[in-house]
């Protein structure tokens, strides 16, 4: 018997871009007491979760390969908002990230053409094989062009979130299930 997943067992995924999709890009975010939600990531991120969708975070971080700070801190950011959305009634079911960068001045970071770092999709491709994933039921928000054509190379549909409240956005473009929607 396989324990590949069956077509019935696979979740649709909605995959978010970190920095300018779930907190306000203010420049190489990695401490707690910088970060600030996006109006409406939180409860997003909930209703995706109340309707069984797995909720991916796919995040270029070149600020780690630049030596602006450390895996380590990022982690730790991560837990946090981690911890933040459980009291919102949601989490996150994966992080993934991309600290290389073909200009790192850090060895360990530099690559020529990173395969994970966005436009790239190897985060997302990752995700693929690891979780059980309905790729065609799935997508992908980001605030750049390069989020977008990442999902694009994976198969995902993607989806330019231009600022606002997320969870409105996502709302009004059909994508919020509408089993999680408030009355």
């Amino acid at each position: 018997m396989s324990d590949a997943p069956t077509a019935t067992s696979l979740r649709p995924a909605l995959f978010l871009d970190r920095d300018g999709v779930l907190n306000e890009d203010r420049g190489y975010v990695s401490r707690w007491e910088d970060f600030r939600w996006i109006a409406g990531a939180r409860e997003a991120v909930a209703a995706f979760n109340r309707a069984g969708w797995l909720v991916i975070v796919v995040t270029n971080q070149s600020g780690v390969g630049r030596g602006f700070y450390t895996e380590e801190a990022m982690h730790i950011l991560h837990a946090k908002m981690a911890e933040d959305l459980i009291a919102a009634g949601g989490h996150i079911d994966a992080f993934y990230h991309a600290p290389q960068h073909p200009e790192a001045p850090l060895d360990a970071y530099r690559h020529p053409d990173p395969p994970d770092r966005k436009p790239n999709p190897g985060m997302i491709l990752r995700a693929l094989s690891e979780w059980p994933i309905d790729r065609a039921a799935s997508v992908l928000v980001g605030d750049k062009p390069s989020d977008l054509e990442a999902a694009l190379r994976a198969g995902v549909r993607g989806v330019l979130f231009t600022g606002g409240d997320l969870a409105q956005f996502l709302a009004n473009e059909a994508l919020l299930p509408q089993s999680s929607r408030s009355p």
